[in-house]
């Protein structure tokens, strides 16, 4: 169902006369929510009533070979010279001064020796993949992947690093890359929200909740955050146990209730779009609670789709203390949880990994230990991620889900205390597959040691993924705008260009 025809299946009044809140926006013309829906039309209304750019010059630009993404993001930096980039040379050259022909600006000093890669490398599928054993699982679907190896970033600063994958800016106050895609496109449920964040157990990436927030977007665009496994996955979905006088009529009649204020109030207001997020989120909230439990509910798997994942324990829930066996189930949870999601109508799920702020660290960001610190998160990531491709397959999903594997930068392939690795901005890899993407390839290589791009003339940036993202969606990146402060903002900015040869 499009967001067009989601708008006009809702256009009726309710049985008390009322306008609902989508009439409501439709015939006031008023607020973002109408905004939004005149730009889906071909408008071109504004805020403030001026004229401005339509974000779709009515509809999507082209056939589209993807309907929704999963974005799984490593944050702290995963090593790409430790997990798929080969790199003989640093075989050859292990334990020698670094030597890297010119002066490098290390994030702390992290210049020692050039360091072999912790793991061996094998090859995998047909096309012969070297990928490294502690992402083993992938082996069997390395076939569906394509592989960035000249990924460049503009800092080695987390915050920063982290906000230019998962929003197109390196500071805050942009959009994210869902928050794009559900403003676009619209919901394909309406009982679930459009965009999905499944974040770390253990603590969220820098930056926060500005890794998916909706900015100038309408706020309704903004990730849901869940935490499959918890006994709240959804934080204040349902009334407080203490809360045992709250009936569900009652529930039911407060809900009408702040919808009719909130519209009356949105009527001398047409350009708030608060109201019309408040509305939405109250009236999903309603719907979530039918539908989300059942959703995030892996118990309903038969053994066979469990144990694909990892899962066929018996453990439904996380323990605090999360030992080195449940480090691995984490990621197989929310990505078995993002599988159910997306074929309920979840367009945009991001899956994140490896935050905790203890010490010593259990995160990607491997200063002290690579092996130590990156072993079990690789190992789950790639067990979870290799189930979810072939889940996708086995269920006819796969060739319209796009998967974008990610992280804010590389690092280093000289040594930083003998074990350690300091940040690459400087070069690192992502990986895509599914829907629209030509498997087996490789696109873009890195230098002898990982340490820049092989043709540092022509580096892969996020423009460029996001554009290719956006493009398998059906939109051309440069058309979907919104005019804020007098510009016409995009996910990529003035930047990016569509990568033509990761096209099937």
């Amino acid at each position: 169902m499009t967001c067009v025809q989601a708008q006009r299946e809702n256009d009726s009044a309710d049985s008390s006369g009322q306008f609902s809140r989508r009439e409501f926006l439709w015939r006031s013309g008023g607020g973002l929510g109408g905004i939004a829906l005149n730009a889906i039309l071909g408008e071109s209304t504004s805020a403030n009533g001026a004229t401005a750019r339509s974000g779709l010059n009515g509809g999507l630009h082209h056939r589209a070979k993807a309907k929704r993404v999963v974005q799984l993001f490593m944050a702290g930096a995963a090593s790409h010279v430790d997990l798929f980039d080969f790199k003989p040379e640093l075989l050859k050259r292990h334990g020698q001064p670094s030597d890297f022909g010119e002066p490098v600006e290390a994030f702390q000093n992290g210049l020692g020796p050039w360091l072999r890669p912790v793991w061996e490398f094998k090859p995998h599928g047909r096309c012969g993949k070297m990928i490294s054993e502690t992402v083993s699982p992938l082996g069997a679907v390395v076939d569906d992947m394509a592989f960035v190896h000249n990924m460049v970033g503009k800092t080695g600063v987390h915050s920063q690093g982290t906000l230019l994958q998962a929003t197109g800016f390196n500071r805050p106050g942009f959009p994210g890359a869902g928050c794009w895609a559900s403003y676009a496109l619209g919901s394909l449920n309406e009982n679930l929200p459009t965009f999905v964040v499944l974040p770390d157990h253990r603590g969220l990436a820098s930056n926060g909740v500005k890794n998916w927030d909706s900015a100038f977007l309408p706020s309704q665009h903004s990730g849901t955050v869940i935490y499959p496994g918890k006994e709240s996955p959804i934080a204040d979905l349902f009334a407080h146990k203490k809360g045992d006088f709250i009936t569900r009529k009652g529930e039911t009649d407060a809900i009408g209730l702040l919808r009719h204020l909130n519209e009356q109030h949105a009527v001398s207001r047409a350009s708030d779009g608060r109201l019309d997020a408040r509305i939405h989120s109250y009236e999903l909230a309603a719907r979530m609670q039918l539908a989300a439990p059942e959703a995030l509910d892996i118990s309903r798997e038969p053994a066979h789709v469990l144990k694909l994942y990892g899962l066929d324990h018996g453990k439904t829930t996380f323990d605090k203390e999360i030992n080195a066996p449940e480090e691995t189930d984490l990621f197989s949870r929310k990505c078995l949880v993002a599988r159910r999601l997306l074929e309920r109508g979840v367009r945009f799920v991001q899956i994140w990994s490896g935050n905790d702020n203890g010490f010593p660290r259990r995160n990607w960001d491997s200063h002290e230990d690579v092996e130590r610190d990156h072993g079990p998160l690789a190992l789950g990531m790639a067990r979870g991620a290799a189930a979810l491709i072939q889940d996708l397959k086995q269920r006819g999903l796969f060739e319209d889900t796009l998967i974008l594997w990610t992280t804010e930068f590389g690092r280093m392939p000289s040594t930083q205390g003998g074990k350690g690795r300091d940040h690459n901005p400087y070069v690192f890899t992502n990986w895509l597959a599914g829907g629209g993407i030509k498997g087996g390839t490789t696109h873009g290589l890195s230098d002898n040691f990982g340490y820049k791009p092989a043709d540092r003339d022509n580096p892969t940036e996020v423009y460029d993924i996001h554009a290719t993202i956006l493009y398998l969606l059906g939109i051309d990146h440069e058309k979907l705008t919104l005019r804020h402060d007098g510009i016409d903002r995009r996910l990529t900015d003035v930047h990016g260009h569509v990568i033509k040869e990761l096209l099937a």
